[in-house]
């Protein structure tokens, strides 16, 4: 049982990890096709990570309610 819940937490901070890239890579992407610099770009790739709602994730991929 204990490695079903490990296997578990282990898939839903995958998820989690894979949705922080993707929103970091289209923050940065898109400030710098906007002309912004690097460190500005990275510091919208940081935002979008830090602006995920965690909550809706699990809602949506995993069928959790809030």
């Amino acid at each position: 049982m204990e490695n079903q819940a490990s296997s578990s937490y282990l898939n839903t901070a995958d998820l989690i990890r894979k949705e922080c890239i993707k929103a970091a890579i289209e923050a940065y992407e898109t400030a710098t096709q906007d002309g912004v610099c690097h460190e500005g770009a990275w510091e919208c790739a940081i935002d979008a990570m830090r602006s995920i709602d965690l909550q809706e994730i699990l809602k949506a991929k995993l069928n959790i309610d809030k």
